[in-house]
């Protein structure tokens, strides 16, 4: 404990460094950059820029205000990531969040890592450390992910040993960039899980996918019946593909008669020695009543 207040201490001391012009930090070779980067400083909060890169773009209120209440009592208890851009200036590489309810709690200061980083150093270490560091959801660590590829041009394999994850699961967030953007705002919202998510995403139709999205809503689904239910409608799909193809042509020609006659959708079902069914189907005891007088003529 007493070595954590040195520490502190000592960060306090050698902010002073930073307020010097004759001492100003540009690089890691300047005089005085083994003291700064990599130590524990106290920076003022109005000195500090948020990160443009930043991958989280919600934050609950209610836990930052939670956070807040916490460094009032103890402080900063992890410090926070900058870089330094300019005499006095800093980005922000990680830390938001931090950063957010200690302006909730009323602090000036805060301890920070100084980094000097480029602009694409900076963009890296904060994807990937916010990746690692916050509990982002699905949708915000498969956008961190395709940033990562897109911007620092590294493949899955490199993104795979840069974040230590499998590529296996760097492919599965990256799918869920296909789903309907309503349905990634739903998963954003906490409506949806991952696996939901990864079970949907098996549909390629975006129409398809928006009305499984409404019955998992409507019906509270879980992942393991979600999955069932997308089963199902491939089983459907590919029997109905067949259908297409196995049905002779005089009972395609006859179809849309027997629906227009019955008013209903008439299946007909057919055997390979050619005999078959005419199925009628009725959604009540009083829609079975119309369809008996069609038979006898009566309607």
């Amino acid at each position: 404990m007493a070595k954590a207040t040195k520490k502190q201490a000592l960060g306090r001391g050698l902010s002073a460094l930073l307020k010097d012009p004759d001492n100003d930090i540009r690089s890691a070779q300047d005089r005085h950059a083994d003291k700064v980067v990599g130590n524990i400083l106290e920076i003022e909060l109005s000195s500090i820029e948020m990160n443009p890169f930043q991958p989280r773009s919600n934050f609950n209120e209610e836990n930052l205000r939670e956070l807040a209440t916490s460094i009032k009592e103890l402080g900063v208890i992890q410090p926070i990531t900058v870089r330094k851009t300019g005499f006095n200036q800093y980005q922000l590489v990680s830390g938001e969040r931090r950063i957010r309810a200690s302006k909730l709690a009323g602090l000036t200061h805060v301890p920070a890592y100084v980094r000097i980083a480029n602009d694409q150093e900076s963009l890296e270490m904060a994807l990937v450390e916010n990746i690692q560091r916050q509990d982002l959801d699905p949708i915000e660590i498969a956008l961190s992910y395709q940033r990562l590829i897109d911007e620092i041009q590294l493949t899955q394999e490199q993104l795979s040993e840069r974040v230590g994850k499998k590529r296996s699961t760097i492919t599965n967030y990256l799918r869920l960039l296909k789903l309907d953007p309503i349905i990634q705002t739903g998963m954003r919202d906490g409506f949806l899980s991952m696996g939901h998510g990864r079970a949907i995403i098996n549909i390629e139709d975006r129409k398809s996918q928006l009305a499984i999205y409404e019955r998992i809503l409507s019906q509270n689904l879980s992942v393991r019946q979600t999955e069932t239910l997308v089963r199902n409608f491939h089983e459907n799909k590919d029997a109905q593909k067949a259908s297409a193809h196995t049905t002779p042509e005089f009972v395609q020609k006859a179809t849309p008669t027997f629906n227009d006659f019955f008013k209903t959708k008439v299946k007909i079902q057919l055997s390979k020695d050619g005999k078959g069914k005419i199925l009628i189907p009725f959604d009540s005891e009083e829609d079975f009543k119309r369809l008996k007088k069609i038979i006898k003529g009566e309607a």
